[in-house]
């Protein structure tokens, strides 16, 4: 993913540093363009992440990822066809009890392949958010079955990204395979003689533990008293990024920008409240859904384009340093999509989408 090659270049370069600010809102009013860090409690949950990114160039056929799960579980796969000839990628379930074993697939989402790998992120987490995907898989005692739902969206050209997110609740213990293989070759007997692949530089793949994260706003939110506010996500000091091992060689990973996360972002907030998401990283182009009073709907983020953050130039030492203590200034360069306005109790459920950059701002202001 992009945010691979740029986490420690863009660590320190996460918001827009210009010299002509907005103007500020009148004495009034009481609002500046200063923004102030929000304070959250955080709390990880769930079952189990299998996360294969790596190698995201993929070279040659072979087993990408593989470990044995039970329970609540979410894959997320994000692999690139880098030879010159057509590929297949597959999912492959085994069995590993002495029982039957059955799958629900309690949801999911995947992307045609594409060039264009905003597209493929994008549409790949708006099908997620949806949540109107589900599926079943029976395994007989040591039995292996291929899943490839849309079956004609893993079958790859050169040059195309395949990314796709489901979850799971698995009865008994299944072993996962994620798989690279020749066009015409059968998948199950390529299995038997497919060699694990080398990961590459960034590492971006591994087993972890507790896949759901909860951030809780710990005050109610009042805009007239707190004006603008943010918080944080994917920065790795306000919002950590979650460790893991490598099942394939036993080696401690770090997920950067803890792609297959799901997060529960919970507020309250006094008065009539205007919520928008800003990129601090880069491109970025995903999606989420809302959760207000028993309606619930699922906004793309930016809403009206394909990706924004393009426009975010980098900011000084000290601008990032004030950042994470705390505050930040909201500029004219500064990039913001709407989420809406709300009052009283509201929640997202977001992920870091694939393809995109990460930290990202949520931006909380008083509707007027």
């Amino acid at each position: 993913m992009n945010f691979t090659k740029k986490i420690f270049a863009t660590f320190m370069t996460l918001l827009a540093s210009i010299s002509t600010f907005l103007p500020s809102a009148s004495a009034d009013a009481g609002i500046s363009n200063v923004m102030h860090k929000l304070e959250v409690s955080s709390r990880d949950s769930g079952g189990t992440l299998i996360f294969s990114d790596s190698p995201e160039y993929v070279r040659k056929n072979g087993i990408l990822y593989t470990d044995t799960v039970s329970g609540d579980a979410r894959i997320l796969f994000y692999h690139l066809n880098d030879t010159g000839v057509r590929k297949r990628f597959a999912i492959i379930f085994e069995n590993a009890s002495n029982g039957n074993a059955v799958i629900n697939i309690t949801r999911g989402g995947i992307s045609a392949p594409d060039r264009n790998y905003f597209s493929v992120g994008k549409g790949t987490q708006t099908m997620y958010m949806q949540d109107d995907f589900k599926d079943k898989i029976e395994l007989r005692r040591r039995e292996r079955k291929v899943y490839q739902p849309y079956e004609k969206y893993f079958l790859l050209n050169p040059g195309q990204l395949i990314h796709g997110i489901c979850d799971l609740y698995s009865d008994k213990p299944v072993k996962i395979f994620l798989m690279m293989y020749p066009e015409k070759a059968d998948p199950l007997e390529f299995l038997d003689r497919a060699e694990i692949l080398p990961k590459d530089k960034y590492a971006l793949r591994g087993t972890f533990k507790n896949m759901n994260r909860t951030l809780t706003l710990k005050n109610i939110y009042d805009g007239e008293r707190d004006g603008l506010g943010y918080i944080l996500i994917g920065d790795n000091v306000n919002d950590l990024f979650k460790r893991g091992i490598d099942a394939t060689d036993g080696s401690e990973v770090i997920n950067y920008g803890n792609y297959g996360i799901n997060y529960t972002l919970n507020f309250q907030t006094k008065y009539s409240t205007r919520f928008c998401l800003s990129p601090l990283g880069g491109h970025y182009a995903g999606a989420l859904r809302y959760r207000y009073y028993g309606y619930s709907g699922v906004i793309q983020t930016p809403r009206y384009q394909l990706y924004f953050g393009d426009r975010t130039p980098p900011e000084p030492p000290h601008v990032a340093q004030a950042r994470v203590e705390g505050v930040s200034l909201m500029t004219d360069r500064t990039e913001l999509t709407e989420l809406g306005t709300y009052r009283g109790q509201v929640s997202f459920e977001y992920s870091p989408p694939g393809a995109s950059n990460l930290p990202v701002n949520i931006v909380l202001m008083p509707s007027k």
